[in-house]
């Protein structure tokens, strides 16, 4: 049994989400997200952000049929919850490289090459 960890804020769930979800699955057996708690995801976006709770954001992905489990985190990091369940893979949207990945000295990194120009923030600034 495989297990894939991922994670990110997911404030607006797009495209460019699902397909990297998607991918995860199709490489390991078990896939667990990890996702940034409102108080984290302001200190990295900005006072406006999280658009979505962390509870709503949590129940979207649980949502997903390509999801086994989702976890919120308020570290700066998901540190801690990478070396609690130990995933054989790590995986990351294009726009990181191996070496910028938290836990990359714990697990395999995948990048995941990012879909078209799908992002959470573009979405906001093309929509005000």
């Amino acid at each position: 049994m495989k297990t894939i960890f991922t994670n990110g804020c997911f404030d607006i769930l797009h495209r460019g989400h699902v397909e990297l979800l998607l991918f995860c699955k199709s490489i390991g057996d078990i896939v667990i997200v990890g996702i940034n708690s409102d108080r984290s995801v302001k200190e990295l976006k900005g006072q406006t952000r999280p658009i979505n709770s962390q509870e709503d954001r949590k129940f979207l992905l649980e949502s997903l049929s390509c999801i086994d489990k989702v976890v919120i985190f308020d570290e700066d990091t998901p540190i801690n919850i990478i070396k609690q369940i130990k995933p054989d893979i790590i995986v990351k949207g294009g726009d990181y490289s191996i070496e910028e990945v938290v836990g990359n000295n714990l697990a395999k990194v995948v990048i995941f090459n990012t879909v078209g120009e799908y992002s959470t923030t573009k979405t906001i600034l093309e929509n005000q």
